[in-house]
């Protein structure tokens, strides 16, 4: 049942405004570790402001960062990021963290696109474009949430942080740092798109390098070499079968998809000269980890296999394949079995919406909530948006789940920090 304050800040919420927002925040190309990611922290401290937040912008010392045993890796050259928290609430109540990324991926092949992928399409009730649910949907939800509570009048026991970060696609940067500068809570929701769905778990994701050797020759004697790319096939029909041992028996959560933890190679390179033979071959991918899998033990699985794979092939056997891990670095995380974090959206979810209280998930991806629940905070996904679409050409939103988000975390928030 929704009491009378939630009844009315769930009218205060402006469809209009949520759209316009939305199409702002998708007209800065955000890409991870561009100009344009912190103009959009920028923009984003200015909407908070306006709100009647207080506001903590600041330029993250990337050099003391990077230095932690604990930074989570990044693969995105960068020469600044900026980390942004606005809190509003009093002290007498726990703290709500209300997270989320402005970082989106690059476009890729334009050609692929309707159109500039950083120029908002609406067609009906689906917004198009880069970021759309990934995540500036979510992003929108918040503002659109904390916009509807100010304007009902209500009055907040406890506190609300709202934690936009850089970085996530490539490792978790922004959530880090954030959390480095001692910003924290008591339970965090992460608006990633999670399809109406809500996520209590994520899979890990490694990124691996392998590089594998051969012996150079001329092509025209090519018997005289050993090409890299031959080299390295043992080693991929060896992956594959290393994907298919650590997919048997998943957990709960994670038995609805077909490969839960996907072992993936994303880039090969090899070759200098089209009639050489390569003396070099250069894999790189990522390895997914398992719900409560240490990152180590999944580190040394991997390389257990290749030294393996190497051990049985002649030319590997004196010529070993060598692997580093470069770039982000994803454990996995979950909300503690139980917590009433889930109980609280879900209900949340059906009473601000009215369909029904939402399923519980995990999801194959790496996200930020493994950094909030590595720090001790209850944190789960639930957002606007389809994750199938994401990082491709497809990408889009529907302005209906844009809403029904912000309609959930109206009273995700008052049920969680109470009002006076």
């Amino acid at each position: 049942m929704l009491s009378r304050e939630e009844g009315a800040a769930l009218a205060a919420v402006d469809e209009g405004d949520a759209v316009r927002t939305l199409l702002e925040l998708m007209a800065v190309p955000s890409v991870t570790g561009s100009a344009a990611e912190s103009e959009l922290q920028h923009l984003l401290a200015r909407r908070l402001e306006l709100l009647g937040l207080d506001v903590d912008l600041w330029s993250m010392d990337l050099a003391g960062l990077r230095a932690d045993p604990d930074f989570p890796g990044s693969e995105a050259p960068r020469e600044e990021a900026w980390g942004l928290v606005g809190t509003t609430g009093g002290e007498d109540g726990p703290t709500l963290v209300l997270q989320g990324h402005v970082d989106v991926v690059p476009p890729g092949d334009p050609a692929t696109w309707e159109g500039d992928p950083f120029v908002p399409r609406v067609t009906g009730d689906l917004v198009h474009g880069r970021g759309a649910c990934d995540m500036k949907a979510g992003l929108t939800a918040h503002l659109a949430a904390l916009a509807a509570i100010r304007a009902a009048g209500i009055r907040l026991r406890g506190k609300v942080a709202v934690h936009f970060v850089v970085g996530e696609e490539d490792g978790g940067l922004g959530a880090f740092g954030t959390l480095r500068r001692g910003h924290r809570g008591d339970a965090c929701v992460i608006t990633e798109p999670t399809g109406g769905s809500v996520i209590t778990a994520n899979a890990g994701a490694l990124t691996f390098r392998l590089a594998v050797p051969g012996r150079s020759a001329h092509g025209s004697s090519r018997e005289q070499g050993v090409s890299a790319i031959d080299a390295y096939l043992p080693l991929h029909r060896a992956l594959a079968r290393l994907e298919e041992e650590r997919n048997r028996d998943p957990a709960p959560l994670m038995a609805e998809y077909p490969i839960p933890y996907g072992l993936s190679v994303g880039t090969l390179r090899a070759g200098d000269w089209a009639s050489s033979v390569p003396d070099l071959l250069v894999a790189e991918g990522r390895l997914g980890v398992r719900l409560g899998e240490e990152p180590a033990l999944a580190r040394a699985e991997f390389e257990r296999c290749v030294a393996e794979a190497c051990a049985a092939d002649p030319w590997l056997r004196d010529h070993p394949a060598t692997v580093t891990w470069p770039g982000g670095q994803f454990a996995s995380g979950a909300l503690p079995d139980g917590h009433p974090l889930a109980a609280l959206v879900r209900a949340a979810r059906d009473d601000a919406v009215g369909d029904g209280r939402p399923r519980v998930r995990g999801a194959t991806y790496g996200s930020d909530l493994r950094l909030y629940a590595g720090a001790g905070i209850p944190t789960l996904q639930y957002g606007p948006g389809d994750i199938q679409v994401a990082h491709s050409a497809r990408e889009q939103v529907s302005v209906r789940e844009v809403v029904d988000a912000a309609r959930t975390l109206v009273p995700v928030v008052l049920r969680s920090v109470g009002t006076r």
